[in-house]
């Protein structure tokens, strides 16, 4: 059985199991991703869980860089090496990484 989810849908989940792990502008990032993946063939399940063990969001790649451990020299340079490691979904206020 197969229930299309909205947006709305969507977000409303993640403030009922994990309120405050995305931030709005990244949980509709996020959406958009997935149901782009949805286009693609790739048809997947909504598990709130599973979606903030996979992804977490931070305010820029720097900051992720910074975690990593790695050295890079400005944010252009943090964002290509992120990119070239994961899946990064750059929005307004924010960028959404896969975690590896």
């Amino acid at each position: 059985m197969k229930v299309t989810v909205t947006e709305n849908d969507f977000a409303n989940a993640f403030r009922a199991i994990r309120p405050g792990h995305f931030s709005p502008n990244g949980l509709a990032a996020l959406f958009a991703h997935l149901e782009e993946l949805e286009t693609m063939g790739e048809e997947m399940e909504l598990d709130v869980i599973a979606l903030c063990c996979d992804f977490s969001e931070y305010a820029d790649a720097l900051t992720v860089a910074d975690e990593m451990g790695w050295e890079c020299e400005d944010e252009e340079d943090a964002f290509a090496r992120l990119d070239s490691e994961t899946t990064v979904i750059d929005f307004d206020g924010g960028i959404i990484i896969e975690n590896f």
